[in-house]
């Protein structure tokens, strides 16, 4: 049997978006691979009748039946922006409606003839100069000014447009504000959507709005509250949304209402749990987090300590479990004719399923690991010394032997508001196969366990960090085959800082790998897509205000304590979490004299170990592996 390895991600398939036909009987989705030669990835549709196969050839995404199944809608990116195709469900020649210069976010049908699109607009620059210089100087007005993943987006405004068949386009909106989502009323009469009015001094409030397709506009919330996604219900007289009153901050688990045309708000379900999937994972396709509401109720995902699942929610308050099992389901779609979703466990990346009348089926084997010697995660429950529970993973080497001692990698969840669970990750089972033992837990501030237990407001590093060490503890009390003279820890974004924050704390670390970390919270305030509303709403007050504060609970302030070799992996192109995050702390410790080293990744951005170029992904895993050889 083979062991896993960094190429093994060469030969993973990354299904994604699935959407079911309105009669149940046929799936469309989308699957990424890696493609080596060229460095990137190939991305098609492929259809589920009762066979799985590739469905049509390009870089494609979205798509989305017509409502009689009829026809497919979908948008193949291109150098030159992004196209609109529709192409017969039956198979044939797609058809090209209408070519975008800008990207197309989404799309809907709005009648079997007509198309609603989200377009995030680039403002055209006018020439002031006949000089035949490119005038390529960036004039910003306002923050924020770029955003990870998308790079400047001062001049970029998503805005609804109608297209028909035949390639005419109208703008529906000219909002100054940042439209996240938005929804088609079956009757095809209103177009709901989700913006942001004031993204800079308010960028955690949304608002609900309904535009009717003559043009008339009109504002349901009242600029309180922070709206997620939305759905109408079948017959076009409300919208199920999911609404956040803030009131802990984006600490606050979204609760489901319904809302009619007048704005009045009816709350269904008030679970304190995160609405949508928080499990990480470095093996998965791209899916959109979306409601759905048809005749039987309102379905959505929500994430339940390391398991994420479908639920049914009906006017009346009452919800229950569709789509439960030991599992994290990545995303799905409904009509009345059933239900497809994909979703992995510890030992299989995502698969593609139907549930109809009762009955779950597995329809799809892309990523068959039978071959492989997997490592399976044991659970361990930690009480920490205020009581809690924590939840705890460990995974042996995978050619384990009773009587050994093997070194352990300590990993830490990004976030810090997501989790780890039931879902594959490539990472660790890679760290395995080169005989380390991985630890992984769910400590302060992780998702999925009620606000008050994500809580860490102006407290990072402090009860998180507790957390952290009592799960190392209890697994070396645990498992005798742990060397706790040979420990590593990693993680990335948060669990980067906490990278960081660890190696300054204690030296019981022998190796650490921060990545796309944060070192100095001041600096993070000024230069990230998110940091001038994160750090206040997560530390408290500002650096200005919360001087001492800022300065306390950042790593660089306690550079001087590190005797842990750490190795510092970050993009260049990261802007949530932007580079000088990694050159600060590498400076402070070289200066030191301490044991450091930095890999930059050129082109890649916060998502680079999970969606970076293939190179990239190959050599960030080797990195690390070679790291934690070399010192444990």
């Amino acid at each position: 049997m083979k062991k896993f390895s960094s190429e093994t991600f060469l030969d993973l398939k990354f299904p994604g978006d699935p959407q079911i036909d309105p009669l149940g009987k046929r799936i469309v989705f989308t699957i990424s691979k890696a493609n080596e030669k060229q460095d990137g990835y190939d991305k098609s549709i492929y259809m589920y009748d009762g066979r799985i196969f590739q469905f049509t050839t390009g870089k494609d995404s979205s798509p989305r039946w017509s409502p009689d199944g009829s026809e497919i809608a979908f948008v193949r990116s291109n150098d030159s922006g992004s196209d609109l195709m529709i192409i017969n469900s039956r198979g044939g020649e797609a058809k090209k409606i209408l070519h975008i210069d800008d990207q197309i976010t989404d799309l809907g049908w709005l009648s079997e003839n007509e198309f609603v699109l989200s377009v995030a607009v680039k403002e055209k620059k006018e020439s002031k100069s006949n000089k035949k210089v490119k005038d390529d100087v960036h004039e910003i007005e306002k923050i924020p000014f770029w955003a990870n993943g998308e790079g400047f987006i001062y001049n970029i405004k998503k805005q609804l447009f109608l297209v028909k068949k035949n390639g005419t386009k109208k703008q529906l909106t000219d909002e100054k504000g940042e439209i996240f989502n938005f929804a088609i009323s079956p009757n095809g009469k209103y177009i709901a959507f989700v913006e942001a009015t004031d993204i800079e001094h308010h960028p955690l409030v949304s608002d609900l709005f309904i535009l009717e397709i003559n043009g008339k506009l009109k504002k349901l919330t009242g600029s309180n509250l922070s709206i997620g996604n939305i759905a109408w219900n079948p017959d076009s007289s409300k919208l199920a949304a999911m609404i956040s009153d803030l009131a802990h901050g984006s600490f606050t688990n979204e609760r489901l209402f319904t809302i009619d045309l007048k704005g009045k708000m009816k709350k269904v379900c008030d679970i304190d749990l995160p609405k949508g999937n928080s499990i990480n994972s470095d093996s998965r396709g791209s899916s959109p987090n979306r409601i759905f509401w048809t005749q039987k109720g309102i379905f959505f995902m929500m994430t339940e300590g390391p398991l994420s699942k479908i639920y049914m929610a009906r006017e009346d308050g009452k919800v229950e479990e569709v789509i439960s099992g030991q599992r994290s389901v990545s995303g799905f779609s409904v009509s009345d004719g059933g239900i497809t979703f994909l979703a992995m466990d510890f030992t299989s990346p995502d698969e593609l399923y139907i549930y109809k009348d009762g009955k779950e089926k597995k329809l799809s084997h892309f990523n068959d690991l039978k071959n492989f010697k997997v490592s399976t995660p044991e659970y361990f429950a930690v009480k920490a010394s205020d009581g809690k529970k924590v939840d705890a993973w460990i995974m042996k080497p995978v050619d384990y032997e009773k009587g050994r001692k093997y070194p352990a990698i300590l990993e830490i969840h990004g976030g810090p508001r997501t989790a780890y669970g039931n879902a594959f990750f490539l990472e660790f089972q890679i760290l395995a196969s080169n005989g380390f033992a991985v630890i992984f837990s769910n400590p302060r501030g992780s998702d999925g366990y009620g606000e008050e237990f994500s809580y860490i407001y102006g407290n990072y590093g402090k009860r998180d960090y507790q957390d952290i060490i009592e799960v190392v503890d209890e697994a070396i009390k645990k498992y005798d085959f742990i060397d706790e003279k040979r420990l590593g820890v990693t993680g990335g974004s948060y669990g980067g800082f906490m990278t960081n924050w660890i190696v300054t704390q204690t030296n019981r670390f022998k190796a650490a790998v921060s990545q796309r970390s944060i070192s100095n919270w001041i600096s993070f305030f000024g230069t990230t897509d998110i940091g001038y509303f994160f750090g206040p709403d997560q530390l408290g007050g500002d650096p200005w205000s919360n001087t001492k504060g800022y300065m306390e609970m950042s790593p660089l302030t306690h550079v001087k304590n590190v005797q842990t070799p750490i190795l510092m992996i970050h993009s260049m192109e990261d802007y949530r979490c932007y580079m000088v995050e990694a050159f600060q702390f590498f400076t402070a410790l070289r200066y030191f004299g301490k044991e450091a080293k930095l890999a930059l990744f050129p082109s890649e951005n916060h998502e680079l170990s999970r969606s970076g170029k293939p190179y990239h992904r190959i050599k960030r895993l080797n990195l690390i592996v070679e790291w934690f050889k070399k010192y444990l």
